[in-house]
């Protein structure tokens, strides 16, 4: 079993930014990947962002150019989102792939002026 924590949502004006963490306990010598989706209300959750062990990152094209997604152990990931606009607000939840799928409990993101 692997539980994900995340931390660093809140309400920023259209603009600003913010840095998500994602922190990985119990059995992380399982996971291959980890990263971030989001869920906005009446929509489906997508894929934001995710990076691999070997540092492969993949991002929505949605957010190219304005989220960085990084991780400084095998345990912890970070989505630096910057410039964010009304259309990032969501709940976003940390995710890792290892022989199973784990989620966190997700975090609000607001961004509204």
């Amino acid at each position: 079993q692997v539980q994900l924590v995340e931390s660093g949502g809140g309400l920023v004006q259209p603009g600003g930014s913010l840095r998500l963490s994602c922190a990985a306990s119990g059995n992380i010598f399982g996971i291959y990947a980890m990263g971030w989706y989001r869920q906005a209300p009446g929509k489906q959750r997508e894929l934001v962002a995710s990076i691999t062990n070997g540092g492969t990152a993949d991002f929505a094209d949605s957010v190219k150019g304005r989220f960085t997604i990084s991780r400084n152990t095998k345990s912890t990931v970070y989505l630096q989102m910057n410039s964010l606009k009304p259309e990032d607000t969501a709940v976003y939840y940390c995710n890792a792939k290892a022989v199973a799928t784990y989620w966190g409990q997700g975090t609000q993101v607001t961004v509204s002026s």
